[in-house]
C-alpha cells in the first residue's frame, strides 16, 4: 500500500498532525498580551498565580489553538492550493475530524474561561465568536483585507491584554490600559496583513480579498507598516503625556528598529514578509511589554 493510500484510508488523526493543526507557534502573541495585561493592571499576582496560569493557557493553547483549527477547517480548500501538505488537505486529519477538533476546543475554551470569573468568561465568549466569525461562512470576515486582519489583531492583542488586566484586578481596567490595549490591537492589523502574503495565490483563486491580493504586495506592505507604526507613535506620545519619558524613549527606540527592518522588507515584500514577521514583530511585542510596565498604577 502506498503512502497516499495509507493517508486516504486513515480513520483517526495523526497525533503530530493534530498538534500542527492548532499551530503552537501562533500561541505566543495572545499569551504575551495576557501577560502584558497582568503587568499593566498594577496588581501583584502573588496569591493569584492560578489566574495567571489559567489565563495564559486559555489565551494560547486553548482559544488560539481552537481558532487555528477552525481556520484550517474552513480554509481546507484554500490550503489545498497554497499548502497541500497541511494536516487537513494532506489527509492526516481525515474526514470531518478538523471540524470536530475545532468544536471540542470551543467548548473547552468556555469551560476554562468560566474559571476566570465573569470578566474572563465574557472575554472568552467574545474570543470564540470572533474566531468563528473570522473563518466560517456566512460571515467569514477573512474575505476582507480590512475587517479580517482587524478582527484578528484585536482578538490576539487587545482582548487578552484587557482580559489579563480585568481578571487580576477583578474589575474593569483603568482607562490607560484600555487605550493602550486597543492601540496595539489596531497595530496588529499590519502584522496579520503581512501574514497573508504566504497565502497570496490561494486567496486570489478562492476570492479572499486580502490586502496583498487587492493592493499588490508592494502597496500592501506599505499599508501594513503604516498601520503598525501609527499606533506606536501615539503610544509614545501618550507615555510622554503620562510622565513616562524613559519608557517613551524605549518604545520609540524599538519603533526606530522596526523602521530599519521595514526598509529591508520593502526591497522584496513577498519574499521578505516572513522575515519581517520574525524580526519586526519581536520588536513590536517588546514595545508592548515596555508600555505595560509604564502604565501600571496609572488611573
Amino acid at each position: 500500500m502506498s503512502v497516499t493510500q495509507v493517508i486516504q484510508s486513515r480513520r483517526f488523526p495523526e497525533p503530530a498532525a493534530a498538534l500542527r493543526l492548532i499551530k503552537p507557534i501562533t500561541w505566543f502573541p495572545p499569551m504575551w498580551a495576557y501577560l502584558c495585561g497582568i503587568v499593566s493592571s498594577g496588581v501583584s499576582p502573588s496569591g493569584q498565580w492560578s489566574l495567571v496560569f489559567l489565563g495564559v493557557l486559555l489565551a494560547g493553547p486553548v482559544v488560539c489553538g481552537m481558532s487555528q483549527a477552525a481556520n484550517d477547517w474552513c480554509d481546507r480548500h484554500v490550503d489545498a492550493i497554497n499548502e497541500p501538505d497541511r494536516p487537513i488537505p494532506s489527509g492526516r486529519i481525515p474526514g470531518r475530524w478538523g471540524l470536530w477538533i475545532a468544536l471540542a476546543m470551543s467548548v473547552l475554551s468556555l469551560v476554562v474561561g468560566w474559571q476566570l470569573g465573569p470578566w474572563g468568561f465574557g472575554a472568552t465568549v467574545i474570543g470564540v465568536l470572533a474566531a468563528w466569525a473570522y473563518s466560517a461562512e456566512p460571515v467569514r470576515l477573512k474575505r476582507s483585507g480590512w475587517w479580517g486582519p482587524g478582527l484578528v489583531g484585536l482578538s490576539y492583542e487587545s482582548l487578552p491584554w484587557f482580559t489579563g488586566a480585568a481578571v487580576l484586578s477583578a474589575g474593569a481596567p483603568a482607562l490607560p490600559v484600555v487605550i493602550v490595549a486597543l492601540l496595539y490591537g489596531i497595530g496588529a492589523h499590519g502584522i496579520m496583513t503581512l501574514n497573508d502574503f504566504k497565502a497570496l495565490e490561494g486567496d486570489r483563486q478562492t476570492g479572499v480579498n486580502s490586502l496583498p491580493v487587492t493592493l499588490g504586495p508592494a502597496r500592501a506592505a506599505r499599508v501594513a507598516c503604516l498601520v503598525m507604526a501609527v499606533p506606536q507613535i501615539i503610544v509614545t506620545a501618550l507615555l510622554v503625556l503620562w510622565d513616562r519619558p524613559l519608557h517613551a524613549i524605549a518604545v520609540a527606540a524599538v519603533l526606530a528598529l522596526q523602521f530599519w527592518a521595514m526598509t529591508i522588507m520593502f526591497r522584496d515584500p513577498k519574499a521578505k514578509a516572513p522575515w519581517y514577521n520574525g524580526t519586526g514583530v519581536l520588536l513590536y511585542i517588546t514595545g508592548m511589554m515596555v508600555t505595560a510596565f509604564a502604565i501600571r498604577g496609572l488611573t
